[in-house]
Parts: structure tokens; C-alpha cells; sequence
């Protein structure tokens, strides 16, 4: 059997900045001090001329980007999630969001995998502040191939789009031929039983899940729900729908991510049980990323559990 690919989403991220900027020379890059970490130093090496470092002044590089878009650039501004997201909050919403700026954040080092940076860098609200910015898309791929095509749809949106990646190897799940469209979930494995919507890294072990289920007489589907905003309501209310019980999976907390989105959803149109995976409204801790994972539950033991006990809330 063939090795199975791993590459972390980050990764994906650096090389697709080099294939745009090939493409495109409005295209410039904006990091804060951690090109070697977010893998825009690939870019910087590729286009010197086009990239620019910073420093550790994740605010400001928000509000020179947002002046920048406005003078007809595509902007990617890089940093990690809990900075670019936490600390120059204020400056994403006020001067790229109100104006709706073309400005692309590339969050890198997203939840609990960042390992042993620990709490203080292991971003869990990321996605529950920028949700709630009018007219910010949000992306968050679940493997190299994915955040690939990520990065280039959002070079085409109109508007600020927040991107997440992360920092652990992940495993290929898409082939080439995958077609990715903002706005649009995908169904990996079809069920009648009980639907998974994961996202980020959650998603293989969605898959794993679906196995263990399978063995016990349950059958999963499994949706990858990579764009958080703006959200498939359609998917969603067909998951519904089809299996009458969902279970979300995220590398986030359950307050604010995916799991609300989705249950924000189902409470307006197609009231279902909706049990959430993710970190249980508390922070992080230093240590190897593996291991904090299933510290946190994040694995697919754990959305198995929550699957059966979603099937035993069914009317």
C-alpha cells in the first residue's frame, strides 16, 4: 500500500501565494515577523520585490493592507490565527471589514494542534469573531489539496476573506479533480442514520468515525464543510433532512464555530438533534499535538460517542 500523504495546511498556503503571484503581479504579501512559520517566506523568496515584513505589529500590518487594497492590490496578510484574528481584531473589522477591502488574512497555527506553543497561542475563537463580521467569507480547509484551491478562490472573491491553516501534517483527502466552490459543502460518504459535518482536520477523523459507526450498525454520512461563512443552509437542512440526527466536528470551540452555524440553521428550518466535537469552552494546554487532541476529544472515538447519542435523540 502506498504511503499516505501528509502536508500541513500551511504548507498548501505558502506554494499557492507562488503559483498567484506568478500569475498575477497585484498580488503582494504582508507578514508579521513569521514568514518561516505561515510559509509565506516561499513567497518573499519568489517575489522579494512584492513582499513585505511587518514585524511584530499584526494591527498595523492589518490597517497598511486594508491602504493597500484600496489602491487596487489583492492583499494576503499573514500572521498566526490567535494574532491575526485576536490581537488586530479591532483593525480587520473597522478598516478592511466596514469598507469591505480586498484583503485575504492567511491565519496560520490555528486550535489546540499548534502543540507546544500552548494556550496563549492555540486559538480556539478564531472563527467565532470572524463570524461575525458582515461580509467576511471564511475558509477552513481540510487538507493541502483543499487549502490549495482555497487560496486561489479567495484571490477571486470580492472582499475580505479570512483563511485558516494549520501547523500538523494532515492527510490528503481530495484528488485533483476536486472541484471546490465557496459557499458549498461536500458529501465524502452518504448515510441514513446520522450526518457528520466536520471541518479543518476534524474531517479524516469524521471519516474514522464513520467507520467505527459502521461496525456497530449505524450508518454515517459525512459532510466536509470547508467555507464556515458563508454557510451551505442547503447541505444542512438536506442532512437534515435525510438522517434526522447531526454531529459537527471542529478544531474550535463549540461556542461560536461550525456547530453553531449549523445549529443556527437547523433551529430555523429543520429541527434535529445537533451534538457539537470541540473544545469544550476552555483553553489549551502545551504539549504534543497528537496527544492534545485526544486530551481535548478531538478524535474519532469521541465523535463516534456523540453520533450514538445523537441517533438516541431521534423522535
Amino acid at each position: 500500500m502506498a504511503d499516505v500523504v501528509k502536508t500541513a495546511t500551511r504548507e498548501a498556503y505558502g506554494k499557492a501565494l507562488v503559483e498567484l503571484g506568478e500569475k498575477n503581479d497585484k498580488v503582494i504579501v504582508f507578514d508579521a515577523d513569521l514568514a518561516a512559520a505561515t510559509k509565506t517566506g516561499m513567497f518573499k523568496k519568489a517575489f522579494p520585490e512584492r513582499f513585505v515584513d511587518c514585524g511584530i505589529a499584526e494591527s498595523n500590518m492589518m490597517g497598511v493592507a486594508a491602504g493597500m487594497a484600496t489602491a487596487g492590490y489583492t492583499v494576503f496578510a499573514s500572521s498566526f490565527a490567535m494574532f491575526a484574528a485576536g490581537r488586530a481584531f479591532e483593525q480587520v473589522r473597522n478598516t478592511i471589514g466596514y469598507p469591505h477591502l480586498n484583503v485575504k488574512i492567511g491565519a496560520t497555527h490555528a486550535g489546540i494542534s499548534v502543540g507546544e506553543d500552548g494556550a496563549s497561542h492555540q486559538c480556539c475563537e478564531d472563527i467565532a469573531l470572524m463570524r461575525t463580521i458582515p461580509g467576511m467569507t471564511i475558509l477552513n480547509p481540510a487538507d493541502d489539496v483543499e487549502a490549495r484551491l482555497a487560496v486561489f478562490a479567495a484571490a477571486e472573491t470580492d472582499g475580505p476573506v479570512y483563511m485558516r491553516f494549520g501547523r500538523l501534517a494532515v492527510p490528503r483527502i481530495f484528488d485533483d479533480h476536486y472541484d471546490f466552490r465557496i459557499g458549498k459543502g461536500v458529501y465524502l460518504k452518504e448515510g441514513k442514520d446520522v450526518t457528520i459535518i466536520a471541518t479543518g482536520l476534524l474531517v479524516e477523523r469524521a471519516l474514522q468515525a464513520a467507520e467505527l459507526l459502521k461496525a456497530e450498525g449505524i450508518d454515517a454520512a459525512v459532510i466536509n464543510m470547508a467555507t464556515i461563512k458563508p454557510i451551505d443552509r442547503e447541505i444542512i437542512i438536506d442532512a437534515a433532512k435525510k438522517t434526522g440526527a447531526i454531529v459537527t466536528a471542529e478544531e474550535h470551540n463549540v461556542i461560536g464555530g461550525l456547530g453553531s452555524a449549523v445549529a443556527e440553521v437547523v433551529c430555523e428550518s429543520t429541527p434535529v438533534p445537533v451534538l457539537k466535537v470541540g473544545v469544550e469552552d476552555t483553553f489549551g494546554k502545551s504539549g504534543p499535538a497528537l496527544e492534545l487532541l485526544e486530551i481535548f476529544g478531538l478524535n474519532a472515538a469521541n465523535i463516534c460517542a456523540k453520533a450514538k447519542a445523537a441517533v438516541a435523540l431521534k423522535k
